[in-house]
């Protein structure tokens, strides 16, 4: 597949896709849907529901499932971005790429920390800020949307650097702590003035992730009221165990659980939640590129391993990737709704797994195999080369 967006032809496109063997909607509330037909017209989801029902007629792309689930596409809450598809962090290329190939379709940074020489004044940040909302949404690695441009606060700045930067397209803070501001109070404010202005805010949590950072605790936390706790099970230090209880007691934020963080603590948030009926505040990331690496497989693997050790129904667990982080992060994409982005993954169980559905395997604690991605109503990849090779995959009739 091409490492860019394609250019637009200008005429209208359908998508039509039949025989979805099971359709997963992203919503926490109603995880299944009663369908096996979607249609999507310029990249929007139109129609949804049984093939005899709707209007399948004048495809430009034809895509037969097969049988195989179709998923919204998965959701990355935590990613560190820098330039193109390229991480300094581990001088790797194609690393937005190959995380398609993992059924990843949206991604939201957390900070473009790993720049060489990030500035950290006021003028600079909001420059390289600006600079990466640009450069991601004019380039699309692979069709991939990588929300960026995404400032770490420093001390100093006012309520008119926040409508600056909203004013410039910003929607994202990156995570709170990583800068020079690491109290409480401090913080408060200012994210407060980015929630006027509609910039969705994150905050570090634990134990320093590289030198620079530093612990932010549970009371940082809970005063600073950002939008989402970010990597809640640590990055890669987690909290206290009864830190971490009283963050998911204590407040109605996002509680992120990611991949290069403490998977026991992950556990315990996911049962925390569970038992205070608060199932929708729980998304998911990676945290990479990091010093670990970047982990092509790191959101299904989470959906994955908090279904098989947290005892979630799958069905559950894949809306911790989809919807519950699109609600939270105000995406247009991650559920199946008429007026969606058309962004789509396609799953089977991996062959020979001992689940014998896609969704028992995924609670047995197999990973799916990924048949293809759309985003757009684009197919953007189809047999992944990173999954275990799926059951069954789809295939394109049309287009």
């Amino acid at each position: 597949m091409a490492h860019d967006e394609p250019a637009a032809s200008g005429a209208p496109t359908k998508l039509v896709i039949k025989n979805i063997g099971l359709m997963l909607s992203g919503d926490i509330a109603a995880p299944i849907l009663d369908a096996d037909a979607i249609v999507a017209i310029d990249g929007r989801i139109t129609q949804i529901g049984r093939a005899k029902d709707i209007d399948m007629e004048g495809a430009t792309t034809l895509v037969d499932a097969n049988g195989v689930t179709l998923s919204p596409g998965l959701i990355d809450s935590h990613v560190h971005p820098v330039a193109g598809d390229w991480t300094p962090r581990q001088n790797q290329l194609g690393w937005i790429d190959s995380t398609l190939h993992g059924g990843v379709t949206t991604m939201v940074s957390a900070g473009e920390v790993h720049t060489p020489g990030r500035p950290r004044d006021i003028v600079g940040l909001k420059a390289m800020a600006i600079t990466a909302q640009r450069t991601f949404s004019a380039f699309r690695a692979s069709g991939v949307k990588v929300h960026a441009g995404a400032p770490v606060i420093e001390p100093g700045m006012e309520e008119h650097d926040f409508k600056e930067l909203a004013d410039a397209g910003v929607r994202y803070l990156g995570e709170v702590g990583l800068g020079g501001v690491k109290d409480g109070a401090t913080a408060r404010k200012m994210v407060a003035w980015a929630r006027k202005y509609g910039i969705n805010s994150t905050i570090h949590t634990g134990g320093p992730s590289i030198p620079g950072s530093g612990l932010i605790d549970k009371d940082v936390v809970l005063e600073a009221d950002t939008d989402v706790i970010g990597h809640i099970n640590g990055g890669h230090t987690a909290l206290p165990d009864d830190q971490i209880v009283c963050l998911c007691e204590g407040c109605k934020r996002g509680l992120e659980l990611v991949h290069n963080g403490n998977e026991r603590a992950a556990l315990l948030t996911l049962r925390t939640a569970r038992e205070l009926g608060q199932l929708s505040r729980v998304i998911l990331g990676t945290d990479g590129p990091a010093g670990s690496g970047v982990q092509p497989l790191g959101i299904i693997r989470m959906v994955s391993m908090l279904s098989s050790l947290g005892g979630v129904p799958a069905e559950i667990a894949f809306c911790f990737a989809t919807g519950n982080t699109a609600k939270m992060r105000a995406l247009d994409c991650g559920l199946i709704e008429v007026g969606r982005a058309a962004d789509f993954v396609f799953m089977d169980r991996a062959q020979h797994s001992a689940g014998k559905t896609l969704l028992e395997s995924v609670q047995l604690g197999d990973l799916p195999g990924v048949g293809m991605t759309i985003i757009d109503g684009i197919v953007r990849s189809q047999r992944s080369r990173n999954t275990p090779p799926a059951e069954k995959i789809p295939s394109i009739v049309k287009g």
